[in-house]
């Protein structure tokens, strides 16, 4: 079971299918306000964050899909993809 799955439950809908994104690479954890993928495009870490499809059931006000800068605080063997401080949101959306 992919860990959005076991972090927010068998109900939550992303709205995509990530087998169609094998790039994708599921980071999602408990704690997390949302779902997040991770990604890597020209030697960049991004994030994406897929908040619930109903705005009202959301915790933090905002677009339902958001891209984020990323470091890895790890290597490439293992990572640990987090978006720092420094991170800057690269694109937001309500569809996907």
């Amino acid at each position: 079971m992919q860990p959005y799955l076991q972090a927010f439950g068998t109900q939550f809908n992303l709205g995509f299918n990530p087998n169609d994104y094998p790039f994708l690479i599921d980071n999602s954890y408990g704690n997390d306000t949302c779902v997040s993928f991770y990604f890597k495009q020209n030697n960049q870490y991004n994030i994406l964050w897929v908040e619930h499809e109903l705005a009202s059931n959301r915790e933090i006000e905002g677009a339902r899909y958001t891209i984020e800068s990323a470091i890895n605080e790890g290597n490439d063997e293992f990572p640990e993809i987090y978006a720092g401080a420094e991170a800057v949101n690269i694109f937001e959306c309500e569809t996907s």
